[in-house]
C-alpha cells in the first residue's frame, strides 16, 4: 500500500473525540514537549484554541484521516498510534502513545508496519515507530531499535544476504553531523 497522503481528508475521517497528536507530538510554537498532553487540549474533546493554532497544529493531518485505504482501527483514538509521513524524506512515522508504549507490539497493528515495510523498502521509504524520541526501525522480517532519534536524522540501511537470510546493517547519522 502507497501511504503518501493525498491533499484532502477523506469524507466521514473526522478527528471527533481522537486528540492523540495533541500528547504525542513535540510543539516548540506553544513549548508543547512530546508525549505530554498539550495544555489547549481537552483530551476526548478537541483543542482549547482550535481558531489560533500553532502552524504545525494547523498543517496537520494523519494518515488515517487521509489515507482511506488505511482500516478504521488505525483511528489514533483505538490504535494508540499517530501515522504520519515526514515530508524531508518520505518516511512513515508511527508516534506511539507513551502511555502504551507496546501498542505497535499488538496484532493487527504488528503485522501491517512489517507489511508497509516490505512494500516501501524497495522506493527508499523506511517504516520508523516513535514511543517520544525512541526509535525502531521496522524491517519487513525484523525490527531494529535505533534508540534516540530526531526525526531529521539520516537513516543509512545496507542489506548483507550472504548467508541466506537478509541482515540489516543500519547506521543512524545525528543532523550535523558529517556523511560516512
Amino acid at each position: 500500500m502507497d501511504l503518501r497522503p493525498p491533499a484532502q481528508v477523506v469524507p466521514g475521517r473526522e478527528c471527533g473525540s481522537c486528540t492523540l497528536c495533541c500528547k504525542v507530538y513535540n510543539i516548540p510554537e506553544i513549548e508543547k514537549p512530546a508525549g505530554k498532553w498539550c495544555k489547549h487540549c481537552k483530551p476526548g474533546k478537541g483543542c482549547g484554541i482550535h481558531d489560533s493554532l500553532p502552524s504545525q497544529c494547523s498543517a496537520f493531518n494523519c494518515l488515517w484521516r487521509t489515507k482511506e485505504a488505511l482500516p478504521s482501527y488505525w483511528k489514533p483514538e483505538q490504535s494508540k498510534m499517530v501515522i504520519s509521513i515526514f515530508p524531508q524524506n518520505e518516511f512513515i512515522y508511527v508516534q506511539v502513545d507513551p502511555g502504551t508504549p507496546a501498542a505497535w507490539h499488538k496484532q493487527p497493528y504488528y503485522d501491517d508496519l512489517h507489511h508497509w515495510a516490505k512494500n516501501n523498502l524497495p522506493k527508499g521509504i523506511h517504516v520508523i515507530v516513535f514511543v517520544n524520541d525512541n526509535a525502531t526501525l521496522i524491517m519487513p522480517d525484523d525490527t531494529v531499535p535505533l534508540g534516540p532519534m530526531n526525526p531529521t536524522d539520516r537513516l543509512v540501511v545496507r542489506t548483507n544476504s550472504t548467508s541466506g537470510a537478509a541482515k540489516y546493517e543500519v547506521t543512524l547519522i545525528p543532523v550535523g553531523a558529517t556523511s560516512l
